[in-house]
């Protein structure tokens, strides 16, 4: 296997874990300290590799980094979905995590946009998870993946109406309405169709929207203390079926790792529309500032802030003040 050795600083590190999911290996320790590597193995897990699939090197995949935890995967679903391929076909790769937040110049080398997730095939690097899994797919066709073309964008809409909930200002503005027209469709679909979007085996579609709920469900759970409504029984079969088989397990990013993903995102898009729709008076420039950062800590004081500026706006106009 080809290695990329990075010299870890303080600020950066790039660690290899090689996770070995499906191939038999001669006893070693269960943690090995190689230099700057840390390389654990993974445990034995019985099942049958078919000879399509079997390859001799670990393949290479980039993936984010954890920022809250190291040495462990972060919050990115499209990486989490091209690792699933993986687990699903049971073929070993090696992780190689990346900091985003400070991109080393070995992986803005291979990835010029600096993005992931980036596997290596045929001593080539390639980027983007909708490219990287049809690649595999036609590598190693056996266990096959493929959903057929006509199911393929089942449930596709969920995840940006998703997107548009979590960093929504209003609770009023229609976009939890849109989440749940998309949940009440997939619902109704799975009812007809499940257990899983091609029936009863997992494809390639299952894979790709299990991160996002994943996603949606701890977000909306933080941000938004939200969940799928019960009435969507078929909907929350889905996820617990997804999110409990053994290969989400494996690739699954931290609870926290996902809620500090989406701050900045939420938080961001709350200020930005914060300044829009209330613009701080003079002489109160300060209190936008204290409830600012509280908003920081905990985004539930974004209402507080909401709430604190209509009331300081409404002093102003009965006061006089500009």
């Amino acid at each position: 296997m080809s290695t990329v050795k990075i010299t870890p600083s303080a600020a950066s590190l790039s660690t290899t874990i090689k996770h070995l999911a499906s191939i038999q290996r001669p006893r070693l320790p269960n943690t090995i300290f190689t230099n700057s590597f840390a390389k654990f193995r993974a445990p034995r897990r019985a099942f049958t590799v078919s000879m399509a699939a079997s390859v001799d090197t670990p393949l290479e995949v980039c993936v984010k980094q954890s920022i809250t935890t190291p040495n462990k995967l972060g919050d990115c679903p499209f990486t989490q979905r091209v690792l699933l391929t993986l687990e699903e076909k049971h073929l070993p790769y090696d992780m190689k995590f990346v900091d985003l937040s400070n991109k080393p110049d070995w992986f803005l080398k291979i990835s010029p946009e600096g993005k992931v997730p980036l596997i290596k095939l045929d001593e080539k690097w390639v980027p983007d998870s909708d490219v990287i899994t049809q690649a595999l797919e036609e590598k190693f066709p056996e266990p096959p993946l493929t959903t057929p073309p006509e199911k393929a964008s089942v449930g596709s809409k969920i995840f940006p109406k998703f997107v548009a909930f979590v960093k929504s200002k209003d609770p009023s503005d229609g976009t939890e309405k849109a989440l749940l027209d998309e949940l009440t469709a997939f619902n109704d679909y799975l009812k007809e169709n499940g257990p899983f979007i091609n029936g009863n085996e997992v494809s390639a579609a299952d894979l790709s929207l299990g991160p996002k709920l994943y996603h949606l469900e701890i977000a909306l759970g933080y941000y938004r203390n939200w969940s799928v409504p019960d009435s969507f029984s078929w909907v929350k079969s889905y996820m617990k079926s997804i999110f409990s088989r053994e290969s989400f397990i494996n690739t699954r990013a931290l609870k926290e790792d996902v809620i500090e993903g989406w701050r900045p995102k939420v938080m961001a898009f709350m200020s930005n529309n914060m300044y829009v729709q209330y613009p701080p008076k003079a002489g109160f420039v300060s209190l936008h500032a204290v409830v600012q950062v509280l908003g920081i800590v905990n985004v539930q004081f974004y209402w507080v802030e909401i709430l604190l500026l209509q009331a300081f706006d409404l002093m102003i106009h009965v006061i006089g003040i500009t």
